[in-house]
């Protein structure tokens, strides 16, 4: 039996279970309407026995590829390309670099899927190279989806893009879960016996996500909380930094006080077993971990940088303070320590906005919404192709 729901392809550089649009990506597959779309997800780089995909709805291919330019790659091409006319794709989502690249490419050559680009942060992480590329390839892109209105603007200023084909789709968080998760006060106990306050971060450890300026915050703030606990949860990506974090901790003396918790599968039980929530990244698209804070009713101290200010009203569901100021992130974060009804109000109101403007829901129901104008308005050129193939077949 033909299946006629339109088939939807997710390709990503790497699943390995540890950023958030791996998350995104997955609440997508999961909650787009399955009556009217079928999802399949295609990756360069699995990791092996990923719990991130125990319950994913849809099924999901490898096409290992260690370098975009190589015979590997070539080869790999030529399979994707294979399963995209034989699984009659029709919107292929590509995230990143590689799948931005390699795979769009392929996709244009491989019969005619709506092409999609999800772009997802100011730029950090393009090499020399892709700054080169992107400017040639976006043209390929029926539609850039941004991850914020500040990623957009910056995707259009920096790729030449037409403003008409980039549109924000902001992230979503799923409230139940976020609701059924563990509530946080064994793990409290643990990492933090002393009983003090607890300021959280998660985020990969990269010099980006401004590690260093909350340690230097964290500095002021104890000296006013000597109970206070500083907890950071996120994987290494960048062992010369983790160094230098290392030393600074140990440069002002506070070793009792921060806590380097590594790659975690406990984030919303942590975020539940805080008091604040700092987001002190130099450069940010639209963090999932501030959503799933705001969430837990949080409240949160975070840099005014990319996305950010999109999602916090400085003073009314969290404060927003410079990149680098370490003194007014302290300062912020004493404000709501003194204050703990200021810091149930601002917590309460940031739950109010991410239920309004952030679900899941509306992300899926957005996403739907932007595949289903692209694939109508190329309905007319894709009959008038096959009524041309016609004539030349008779």
């Amino acid at each position: 039996m033909t299946d006629n729901r339109t088939h939807v392809l997710y390709l990503i550089d790497i699943l390995w279970g540890t950023g958030g649009a791996e998350r995104a990506l997955l609440r997508a597959v999961r909650l787009l309407p399955p009556d009217r779309y079928r999802c399949s997800i295609g990756t360069f780089r699995l990791k092996p026995g990923l719990a991130l995909l125990e319950n994913c709805p849809c099924p999901v291919y490898e096409f290992p590829v260690q370098r975009t330019f190589s015979v590997g790659a070539l080869r790999e091409a030529l399979r994707l390309g294979a399963f995209i006319r034989s699984e009659r794709v029709d919107v292929v989502h590509t995230f990143f670099h590689a799948s931005d690249l390699l795979g769009g490419v392929v996709a244009k050559l491989s019969g005619h899927p709506a092409l999609v680009s999800s772009r997802r942060d100011m730029g950090i992480l393009l090499s020399p190279k892709h700054r080169l590329a992107y400017p040639l390839i976006n043209r390929m892109f029926d539609q850039v989806q941004a991850v914020s209105e500040a990623v957009r603007e910056h995707t259009i200023r920096a790729g030449g893009l037409d403003p008409a084909r980039v549109v924000t789709i902001p992230n979503g968080i799923e409230i139940q879960p976020v609701a059924e998760a563990d509530d946080g006060a064994a793990l409290r106990a643990t990492l933090a016996p002393g009983g003090g306050p607890v300021v959280l971060t998660v985020g990969n450890i990269r010099r980006v996500k401004g590690v260093d300026v909350m340690i230097r915050a964290a500095a002021r703030v104890v000296a006013r909380y000597p109970a206070a606990s500083f907890l950071i949860a996120g994987e290494t990506h960048e062992p010369d930094y983790m160094r230098e974090l290392r030393a600074l901790v140990g440069q002002l003396r506070l070793d009792a006080h921060v806590r380097f918790l590594g790659k975690t599968d406990q984030a919303l039980a942590l975020l539940k077993a805080c008091d604040i929530f700092c987001l002190p990244s130099r450069s940010e698209g639209m963090s999932n971990a501030l959503l799933e804070a705001m969430v837990c009713g949080r409240p949160s101290v975070a840099t005014r940088v990319g996305g950010t200010p999109e999602v916090i009203e400085d003073g009314q569901n969290g404060f927003l303070v410079d990149n680098q100021d370490d003194a007014t992130m302290a300062a912020r974060i004493l404000a709501l320590l003194d204050d703990p009804e200021l810091a149930r109000a601002m917590g309460a109101t940031a739950r109010g906005v991410v239920e309004e403007r952030f679900s899941a829901q509306r992300m899926a129901a957005e996403m739907a919404a932007r595949y289903d104008g692209l694939l109508e308005a190329r309905r007319p050129r894709r009959v008038q192709q096959l009524a041309r193939q016609a004539l030349v077949k008779g």
